[in-house]
């Protein structure tokens, strides 16, 4: 099984991106075959709107960082999403990862038409995870939700969520052992599920 880990945190070495190897880690133990992608790393634009993407079913609009990563993405069999929580939602740099999913939709010619996905009926399966310094839900916003649903969209089982909450020191996750030992069990139970 092959699991594509990818961080939407702009800082590295920090508390999302310490959880997502965490995570990675159990997935491995369960005998998945990893990989960790740090957005921060990929020159992403953001989406403009302009829906080529209908027609040419990939971006034509931009040749960047997400062309390296759209093989990546149709090769896994699981993804696993992560980022800190920005303002009660996600990072820029997860949110232009998302919307550069829009190719992967698949529209009818009406308009606003039914539609389907690339991933619809193949079996892919989503976890993902934010990372908070608040400790109250209604204060952690939706970042979960930011990336659940688009995934379920694109026809994504999100089998699991984990909200982190109460962190902001850089890696301080890596000293909190409870939660240590819940991003692997998430990550061995994610690979069980594509088994």
């Amino acid at each position: 099984m092959k699991i594509i880990g990818i961080s939407g945190s702009p800082r590295a070495g920090g508390n999302t991106d310490t959880l997502l190897g965490m995570l990675l880690e159990g997935a491995v133990s369960a005998g998945g075959e990893t990989e960790a992608v740090y957005l921060r790393d990929y020159a992403i634009h953001p989406c403009t709107g302009c829906e080529r993407c209908r027609k040419d079913l990939t971006c034509t609009r931009f040749m960047d960082g997400m062309h390296l990563l759209y093989p990546k993405i149709e090769a896994a069999d699981g993804l696993i999403l992560g980022s800190p929580t920005y303002n009660y939602n996600i990072t820029p740099e997860m949110k232009a990862f998302i919307d550069r999913l829009y190719p992967y939709y698949r529209f009818s010619a009406e308009r606003p038409g039914p539609y389907s996905s690339f991933f619809e009926g193949r079996g892919r399966q989503a976890l993902v995870f934010s990372v908070a310094e608040q400790t109250k839900p209604e204060e952690r916003g939706f970042a979960i939700e930011a990336m659940q649903r688009p995934l379920a969209a694109l026809g994504f089982a999100v089998t699991d969520t984990l909200p982190a909450e109460g962190y902001f020191e850089k890696r301080a996750v890596a000293g909190d052992a409870a939660v240590q030992e819940q991003a692997r069990e998430a990550g061995r139970r994610f690979v069980r599920g594509l088994l």
